[in-house]
């Protein structure tokens, strides 16, 4: 028995199948940002890529707490 995603994690098949992008290229974008605050990031992420809210803040707490970690 597996242990399902929980987290930011969980979003990861919706925002691709709906954007048509792997997560990996969504983190690249994030990262390559000038902006590093967790909430400019998912504005930006809405507005510049059509995003929803919840897609968005998913890929940014994933990506801030990855690089946080390293």
């Amino acid at each position: 028995m597996t242990d399902a995603v929980k987290g930011p994690a969980s979003y990861f098949p919706s925002i691709e199948k709906k954007y048509g992008r792997p997560v990996a290229e969504w983190k690249d974008l994030i990262r390559a940002s000038p902006l590093t605050k967790h909430m400019e990031l998912v504005g930006w992420l809405k507005s510049e890529h059509g995003l929803g809210h919840g897609h968005a803040n998913a890929l940014v707490a994933h990506t801030l707490a990855e690089d946080s970690a390293r």
